[in-house]
């Protein structure tokens, strides 16, 4: 399990490094949107989150913060 905070934090911060910004779009019923340069995102509400869950956000995200972002 991944906790929701630090799966935000890391995104924001690799968002950081490639001068993009993660940006709160609005809150849905069980998911908050999120938008990462061109990209969006839906991230669970829960306070943690299953690691296939995480791996694909972090996945959808490659196309704006590089392949394998989040391994780095």
């Amino acid at each position: 399990m991944v906790k929701r905070d630090d799966l935000i934090r890391k995104i924001s911060k690799a968002a950081r490094r490639n001068d993009l910004k993660l940006d709160l779009v609005r809150e849905g019923g069980k998911h908050t949107i999120y938008r990462c340069g061109s990209q969006q995102v839906a991230v669970p509400r829960h306070r943690e989150i299953n690691e296939m869950t995480a791996l694909g956000i972090m996945a959808d995200l490659e196309d704006e913060l590089g392949k394998g972002w989040w391994r780095r």
